[in-house]
């Protein structure tokens, strides 16, 4: 099969969306819009009859290597809801949190002896949300201890709590540090009091500046912040100064996120109704973006992926690095989602059916799929772009057959988006701000190729740049289906942790 042969026969609209457009500054006009939040493949779901049984096969099996592995816990509950977080699940409550904790920890006791948990040690955990700062210090500390007692964890584990700035304060903080944590994800969004408060955001600039610095002045951990751009009244200047006040900031690393607009958001009904003025448009974005990635190579930090930087050796975005890499996740909580033995799962995001399976003594399953046959290949792919290369030769060791993807790459390279150094192709700026396109669409090519299935997966997510119209050779996927990033590695869009790369959160 001959990937150019394909493209020639695609309808004009769909041949732009998934192989780019010709005759275009590829920055901000490469592809039409970004079509996925994660790159990735559908899987097959387990029938729902099959599914505890299966897991339990599964969590008796011992590991089969000592691949790096990791654990997602989440936490379901939030004290406000942010208009721009398509993942808001419950309002805060301490009666309901108690029962969740108690819940929780039975699930994390109920998997503490299975073969396949202790079979090797957990290198990363990530505890996110909803908002898990905003436990109770007596939950967090239940919490935190459990997973001491019931995980393996390395005597090197990364161990981050996702929160945010507003619960910041000693009581709970001395909790967090004393139980194990050493990594703390936090979700600043923006510096500027005028653009955070409208999104849902609590905290002025200044007492972001202050929390964060007394964080810091404990040094006992990692302490990553996250921005985005894009947001309703962050032009370009307002972006800036969010960057100049990042470098000032006592923080160890930082996530820069673009906004993905929803369609069926409270944000997006908002603007449409006038309340807030216009989110920025992709081509925006990408400008936003490109000055981004000049400014912070110009200072003292070091690119870890598309998204994500340093400028400590404390941050090391471990459990970043092994969800994008495909390592097997083991999932705990209302929501959560993870992947072992080739199974991609997502837990029941509902509690009363989540605290009744638990009760069971039953995995709270909302979906089990298998992951597709070509999961390895993918892992590959989305591993080595989320780097910012691809390096043809570890995809053609795998199937030769994927030489073709040269043509692709060669396509892409007159376009703007890649550059080949002789040895493998590395993103451009532009190929960087687009590459969650190149990463789909790459992954599409590989199942053509392979199997000859040809398909073109659009979710609603710019919905910035005006709603998406239906092709009928499209293959559509709602937001929050589980079934396009389950087997992309392990987690479904509609629960990704917000550590995840392009994820904003509550």
């Amino acid at each position: 099969m001959k990937l150019e042969a394909i493209v020639q026969a695609l309808p004009p609209e769909e041949r732009a969306l998934q192989f780019g457009c010709e005759h275009v500054e590829p920055l901000t006009c490469a592809f039409p819009r970004k079509r996925v939040v994660h790159a990735g493949l559908t899987g097959r779901p387990v029938p729902a009859d099959q599914t505890q049984a299966l897991w339990r096969r599964l969590m008796a099996d011992a590991p089969a290597n000592r691949e790096p592995r990791s654990v997602y816990i989440h936490i379901p509950f939030c004290q406000t809801k942010c208009l721009y977080c398509d993942f808001f699940q419950n309002a805060a409550s301490q009666a309901a949190e108690d029962r969740y904790i108690d819940c929780l920890v039975q699930e994390l006791e109920d998997a503490a002896d299975a073969p396949r948990l202790q079979g090797g040690p957990v290198q990363a955990v990530f505890i996110g949300g909803g908002t898990p700062t905003s436990l109770s210090p007596q939950n967090a500390k239940r919490l935190l201890q459990a997973i001491g007692r019931c995980l393996p964890l390395s005597n090197d584990y990364e161990l981050t709590l996702e929160g945010r700035i507003h619960d910041l304060v000693p009581e709970k903080m001395e909790v967090w540090l004393a139980n194990g944590v050493n990594r703390m994800s936090l979700g600043v969004q923006s510096f500027h009091t005028h653009i955070r408060r409208p999104l849902g955001r609590l905290d002025d600039r200044e007492t972001v500046l202050k929390r964060l610095a007394a964080l810091k002045a404990y040094q006992q951990c990692a302490v990553v912040v996250d921005l985005i751009y894009g947001l309703p009244e962050q032009d370009m200047k307002a972006w800036e100064e969010d960057l100049e006040l990042l470098t000032a900031a006592a923080v160890d690393g930082m996530d820069l996120y673009q906004l993905n607009v929803f369609e069926e958001s409270e944000l997006n009904r908002q603007i449409r109704a006038g309340k807030l003025p216009a989110a920025a448009s992709t081509a925006r974005q990408a400008q936003m973006f490109a000055f981004a990635h000049e400014f912070l190579a110009k200072r003292s930090f070091n690119r870890l992926s598309i998204c994500h930087w340093s400028r400590s050796s404390r941050e090391r975005s471990l459990y970043n690095t092994l969800a994008k890499q495909g390592g097997e996740m083991f999932p705990f909580g209302c929501g959560a989602g993870g992947n072992i033995g080739g199974y991609a799962a997502m837990l029941h995001r509902l509690l009363p059916p989540y605290e009744q399976m638990i009760g069971a003594g039953q995995k709270p399953f909302m979906v089990l799929m298998e992951q597709s046959p070509l999961q390895p290949v993918v892992n590959l792919v989305v591993d080595q772009l989320e780097r910012g290369f691809l390096a043809l030769p570890s995809l053609t060791g795998a199937d030769a057959r994927l030489a073709e993807l040269e043509w692709l790459y060669d396509l892409w390279a007159e376009r703007g988006l890649v550059e080949y150094n002789g040895a493998m192709y590395r993103l451009t700026v532009a190929g960087q701000f687009w590459q969650v396109n190149l990463a789909q669409t790459t992954v599409e090519c590989v199942e053509a190729l392979l199997t000859g299935r040809t398909g073109l997966a659009l979710q609603r997510i710019a919905a910035q740049d005006g709603a998406a119209a239906q092709h009928p050779g499209m293959r559509h996927t709602p937001n929050g289906h589980p079934s396009l990033a389950a087997a992309a590695d392990g987690i479904p869009t509609a629960q990704r942790p917000p550590g995840h790369p392009q994820v904003q959160r509550a």
